[in-house]
């Protein structure tokens, strides 16, 4: 299974995701692959303070910003991992583009503000034209830095806005706005690792996984 996270806009928090996407499918026995997409390598910075921490299960990780380059290591490692999650840069890239023509799914984080629902147009366009080369890309649309309470008008009125966009499905499984994932992040970790455990965050990702893998 190839999965790319990503976006056209910025600051959504594809990379965290990512990297708790790659964690939890290892720590449940996958064998996992996580490709760093972006210029700046933040995926494969945070993997390398988790290998200094010797923490295990370890990651393995690349960075191929290029998308040539990331298309042709990817294709040619793909039967070598149960799992590849790729973290694409926030930005309309080469390296996005070529993720989208090779992945099975597509995650596409946004959060409860007007201009990252408007932002969701540029990537919903690439998304018609990676379905023209691979029409069975399916593509998801997940809230984080989702605002606290079930009842949030933001986070409504956002969800709404999704839903009415015709490339994407959306989840109905949040990730909210909690110091637990920026924490874990920060240390290569996966909030599932945290000590003390964040209970609220670790099912909230859990309810994620569970949607997006079914």
């Amino acid at each position: 299974m190839i999965v790319t996270v990503g976006n056209t806009k910025g600051g959504v928090g594809k990379t965290t995701i990512a990297l708790n996407l790659a964690i939890a499918r290892a720590m449940a026995g996958r064998d996992v692959w996580l490709v760093d997409g972006d210029r700046q390598a933040t995926a494969l910075t945070a993997i390398g303070i988790r290998s200094e921490l010797d923490r295990a299960p370890s990651i393995a990780c690349a960075a191929y910003p290029d998308g040539p380059t990331l298309r042709s290591q990817v294709l040619k490692s793909r039967e070598k991992y149960e799992d590849i999650v790729i973290d694409a840069g926030g930005r309309d890239s080469t390296a996005l583009r070529a993720a989208l023509v090779i992945s099975d799914i597509l995650l596409v984080p946004f959060q409860p503000r007007s201009y990252d629902v408007w932002a969701l147009n540029d990537i919903a366009a690439l998304i018609d034209e990676a379905r023209s080369v691979r029409d069975d890309l399916r593509c998801f649309a997940v809230l984080n830095g989702a605002d606290p309470g079930e009842s949030s008008t933001d986070n409504l009125e956002a969800a709404k806005a999704v839903m009415e966009l015709p490339q994407f499905d959306y989840l109905p499984t949040p990730l909210r706005r909690r110091k637990a994932f920026a924490n874990a992040a920060g240390s290569g970790l996966s909030v599932l690792e945290l000590k003390p455990e964040d209970g609220k965050a670790s099912d909230e990702l859990n309810n994620l996984i569970l949607h997006l893998f079914r």
